[in-house]
């Protein structure tokens, strides 16, 4: 009889630390009225990058691929890019690589292929594909295959 009601006695222990007190516990505390202090200063904007700089300190792959860029647009404006970034505006692999080209010539490079691995994928085998000699159509092709797989195309499909 006694092992029973020290056998009682422990359960109702754990059963009110766990279903009682560690809930209130955490209620409380979640309601506990005291709130993050606020920044009395508002935060910072983050300085421009400087995108030519940027690209001068990157791999040798990633400054040949910016190079292409330049040098091959309608290379790169007849491929897609699979990476998402068509959700900031990409509308080809040419765009992760140049936002615009101004009046006077000068060219204002997005910093977007710097971080990104799968753009600078597409622009190599667009470059291999490019000098070999094949044709847009099936350079656009070979990459939709490829690359599709990653996600969805920043450009319409090919009719």
């Amino acid at each position: 009889m006694i092992e029973i009601s020290t056998l009682n006695k422990t359960r109702k222990r754990w059963f009110l630390l766990f279903i009682v007190i560690i809930p209130l516990m955490v209620l409380l505390a979640a309601c506990s009225g005291t709130q993050a202090k606020a920044a009395k200063e508002p935060t910072q904007a983050l300085p421009p990058i400087d995108v030519q700089a940027e690209i001068f300190k990157a791999p040798a792959n990633v400054q040949a691929a910016y190079q292409f860029a330049i040098t091959n647009p309608d290379a790169l404006k007849n491929v897609p890019c699979y990476c998402g970034c068509g959700a900031v505006g990409h509308t080809s692999n040419y765009s992760c690589y140049v936002k615009e080209v101004k009046p006077s010539g000068d060219v204002v490079y997005d910093p977007h292929s710097l971080y990104c691995y799968l753009c600078v994928q597409i622009n190599e085998d667009t470059q291999k594909m490019t000098k070999e000699g094949i044709t847009p159509a099936e350079i656009r092709t070979t990459i939709d295959a490829t690359y599709s797989k990653y996600g969805k195309s920043n450009m319409p499909p090919v009719k």
